[in-house]
C-alpha cells in the first residue's frame, strides 16, 4: 500500500491506491530482486495537468524502503523538467541510493555524447547538493543494434558495471534494512528532543497561539541548541521546513515530557544491540551462498568470444595455437642481449633497469615480475622477459593484469612445469 499525504478530501490516497498495480512474471531475475516501475515524469504542456496525487512524495515514500533508485535519461533527448527536478529534489536524503542512467546513448555521435554527459553533470551537480558525484552509466541498455558503433566498448563496460551493481544488492539488503533501523532510531531521538523542548517552551495559559508560532519560526535556532546540548550531528535532524509544516497543525500543550528511560534505551540499542546484530548478520552472510541476481539480462555475456573484455589486454591470444608474446619477441629478445645475459638469464638488478623505462609504479612492476619469473629462481630468460615487456604492454594500454599467470600466457619451454607461487 502506498502511504502518501492526503488532500482535504482524501483524494490523493484513494487516487493512487487504485491505480497501484502489481505484476508477476515466471522470470529468474524476479526470484532475487523486485523491481517498482513509476510513471513517465511530465514535460512541457503536460506539466499542467495534475496527476490528482503528491508524485514526488510517493516516490518519497518508496525511496525510504527500496535498495537502489536508477533515474533514466535519454541521451538524445536531454530534459530535466520542473516535475522531474522536483522528484531529484524529494530523493535528496537517499543520494547513496541513486544511480543515473544515460540511455540511448549510440543514437549521438562521440562529440555530441560528451557535450550532452556534461550537461547532464551540471544540471544534476545544481538539484543533487552533494560533494560527491553521482555515478552516471552510459551505453544502450536494449537488445538491438547500436546505431553508432564508435563506443562500443565503453557500452559494454559501463552495462557490466550496472549489471554487477544491481547484483550485489541481494547481499547488502539486511545491512541497508540495518543502517535504516539507525536512521530511524536517530531521528525518533532527536523529534524526542525537539518535542521536549518545545513543550517547555509552551505558556501554561495566556499566549499559546502566539507562541507557538514564534517557536515555530524560531524552529534552526532550537536545532542548533539541541545540537550542542547533546552532541547530536546535523544529519540526524528531521528537514526544517517540512518539521515547520507538520508542527503548524500540532497542538503543543498535548506534546509528552521527555522521558530520560526511554532514551536510555534507545542508546543503549544504538551503543551495543546494532553491533550485535552486525555481527550476526556477517556472520549468516558468511555461512550463506553467494546472494546474486540471476537470469536474463544478468546470464547475458558473462563468459564465451563475448565476454567482456575476451581477447583484450591478458585476455589476448587465448584462441590462439601459437603463443601471443612471439609477436613481439624479436623486437624483446635485442632488448635482452643488450643486458648481458649469464647462462641464457638477466638477473633482476638488470631486469630491474630496463623495465623502470616503462615509468609503471614499483608495485605494479613488483607484480608483473612475480608473474614473468615463471619458474621462480629470482632470474629471467628470454621468454620470461618478453613476458615481462607484454605483460607491461598490456598495462600501458590501460587493461588489468590477471591475479595469477594465465594459460595461454605461459612460455612454451614451461608449460606443464609451472611453479607455484
Amino acid at each position: 500500500m502506498v502511504n502518501c499525504r492526503r488532500s482535504k478530501d482524501g483524494s490523493s490516497f484513494s487516487y493512487i491506491v487504485t491505480r497501484f498495480m502489481c505484476a508477476q512474471m515466471p522470470n529468474p531475475v524476479l526470484e532475487s530482486i523486485s523491481i517498482i516501475d513509476t510513471p513517465g515524469i511530465l514535460s512541457g504542456e503536460k506539466q499542467r495537468i495534475s496527476r490528482g496525487y503528491d508524485f514526488a512524495a510517493v516516490l518519497e515514500w518508496f525511496a525510504e524502503r527500496v535498495d537502489r533508485i536508477i533515474l533514466l535519461f535519454d541521451a538524445h533527448k536531454l530534459d530535466i523538467s520542473d516535475e522531474f527536478s522536483e522528484v531529484i529534489r524529494a530523493l535528496k536524503n537517499h543520494e547513496d541510493k541513486m544511480r543515473v542512467v544515460l540511455n540511448k546513448a549510440d543514437q549521438i555521435s562521440t562529440q555530441q555524447l560528451m557535450r550532452v554527459y556534461g550537461a547532464l553533470m551540471w544540471s544534476l551537480g545544481k538539484i543533487i547538493n552533494t560533494p560527491e558525484v553521482v555515478r552516471v552509466y552510459i551505453g544502450s541498455f536494449w537488445a538491438q543494434p547500436l546505431l553508432v558503433p564508435d563506443n562500443r566498448k565503453l557500452f559494454e563496460a559501463e552495462e557490466q558495471d550496472l549489471f554487477l551493481d544491481i547484483q550485489s544488492l541481494p547481499r547488502n539488503a539486511a545491512l541497508r534494512k540495518l543502517n535504516d533501523l539507525i536512521k530511524r532510531a536517530r531521528l525518533a531521538k532527536v523529534q524526542a528532543y525537539i518535542i521536549s523542548s518545545l513543550k517547555k517552551e509552551m505558556p501554561s495559559v495566556f499566549g499559546k497561539e502566539a507562541k507557538k508560532k514564534e517557536l515555530i519560526s524560531n524552529l534552526g535556532e532550537i536545532y542548533q541548541k539541541i545540537e550542542k546540548e547533546h552532541q547530536i550531528s546535523p544529519g540526524d535532524f528531521p528537514k526544517l521546513e517540512k518539521m515547520q509544516e507538520l508542527l503548524n497543525g500540532q497542538d503543543f500543550t498535548k506534546f509528552s515530557a521527555l522521558k530520560p528511560k526511554l532514551l536510555e534505551t534507545v542508546e543503549d540499542m544504538l551503543a551495543n544491540d546494532i553491533a550485535r546484530l552486525m555481527a550476526m548478520v556477517r556472520q549468516e552472510e558468511s555461512a550463506m551462498p553467494s546472494q546474486t541476481v540471476k537470469g536474463g539480462a544478468f546470464e547475458g555475456t558473462m563468459s564465451g568470444p563475448f565476454g567482456h573484455g575476451y581477447g583484450e589486454g591478458a585476455s589476448e591470444g587465448i584462441d590462439e595455437l601459437e603463443w601471443v608474446v612471439v609477436r613481439d619477441k624479436p623486437t624483446y629478445d635485442e632488448i635482452f642481449y643488450t643486458l648481458s645475459p649469464i647462462n641464457g638469464k638477466v638477473s633482476g638488478a638488470a631486469a630491474k633497469k630496463e623495465m623502470l623505462k616503462s615509468k609503471l609504479p614499483n608495485t605494479v612492476l613488483g607484480k608483473i615480475w612475480k608473474l614473468a619469473d615463471v619458474d621462480k629462481d629470482g632470474f629471467l630468460d628470454d621468454e620470461e622477459f618478453a613476458l615481462a615487456n607484454h605483460l607491461i604492454k598490456v598495462k600501458l594500454e590501460g587493461h588489468e593484469l590477471p591475479a595469477s599467470l594465465p594459460e595461454h600466457l605461459v612460455p612454451p619451454s614451461k608449460r606443464g612445469t609451472v611453479m607455484q607461487a
